[in-house]
Parts: C-alpha cells; structure tokens; sequence
C-alpha cells in the first residue's frame, strides 16, 4: 500500500492542492495502520497498542475517510463528464463498502475498548487492511481519471 501511494504522489503530485493533502493524510493512516499491524519497517511487538495510539488511528482513518465522501469525490468526478460518472458508479460501491469496514472497526476501537475486544484486533486489523488496499485502488482510479481528463480541475 505505500508502494502504491508513493506512485500516487509521483504520478500526481503538485498538479493540485487538494489532492496532496488527501495524499498526505492517506499517508498519514498508512504509517499508523503498518505500525499497529507491524508491518515492514515496523517490528511488531507482541504488545496490544494502547487505547491511545488506537483511538488516533481510527479519529485520522475516519477524517481520511470522510474527506473522500464529503470533500474529494465531488472534486474528482465531472458530471458533465460521461465517462467520469460511469467510473464513479463502478467504484462507489467498492468504496462504500470500504466505508463500512472502516465504521465497523472505528466503532469497536474508537474508544477505549474492553480487553477481550482486543482479542481480535490482528484479525479486524487484517479485514480493515484489505479493505483499505482495496478502496485506495478505486480512490486512485478517479484522480487517474480526473488527471486524464482534465489536469488542471478537482
């Protein structure tokens, strides 16, 4: 997923505002997800994170998450633009339910979670990774398209 954003800033980089911060803040839930499943280069520890580090994970993945439904998507697809419009109607529901994985696991460990809740957190953090891999391949998909179409709109 990080190869995939560093092709994502190299590919769109600077061409707007919006999109970088987006990009930046993408980043942001990617270096916290890897350090909370341990993934290279973060050793995992055999530790549980505390309630701390997993209630800011899930506040930055729900601002990343509502940044795209509420401020990027309209930016990304023209409706004047057919093509746009049938992409978005192909991903939305991808991303949708990305949405809901991303609600789910907020809602478990947004807040100080029981320690029986933890339990499963490698398991609910595996689901939520997939789902993030998957919804930035869409998300992706609508800047390649917008950038294609019309490099200087969004």
């Amino acid at each position: 997923m990080l190869t995939r954003l560093e092709k994502a800033q190299a590919a769109w980089g600077g061409a707007n505002k919006a999109i970088d911060n987006w990009l930046a803040d993408r980043e942001t839930v990617l270096v916290q997800y890897c350090k909370l499943a341990g993934l290279k280069p973060f050793e995992h520890e055999q530790e549980l994170p505390d309630a701390k580090t997993l209630k800011e994970f899930c506040s930055d993945l729900l601002d990343y998450t509502s940044a795209g439904h509420f401020e990027m998507y309209d930016k990304l697809v023209d409706e004047q633009n057919p093509e746009a419009k049938q992409l978005a109607a192909k991903v939305y529901p991808g991303i949708n339910a990305s949405t809901d994985i991303v609600l789910n696991f907020n809602d478990r460990y947004g807040e100080v979670p029981v320690d029986d809740e933890l339990g499963s957190l490698d398991d609910d953090l595996s689901q939520l990774g997939e789902a993030l891999s998957q919804r930035f391949e869409l998300e992706d998909s609508l800047i390649g398209n917008l950038a294609s179409t019309s490099p200087q709109s969004a």
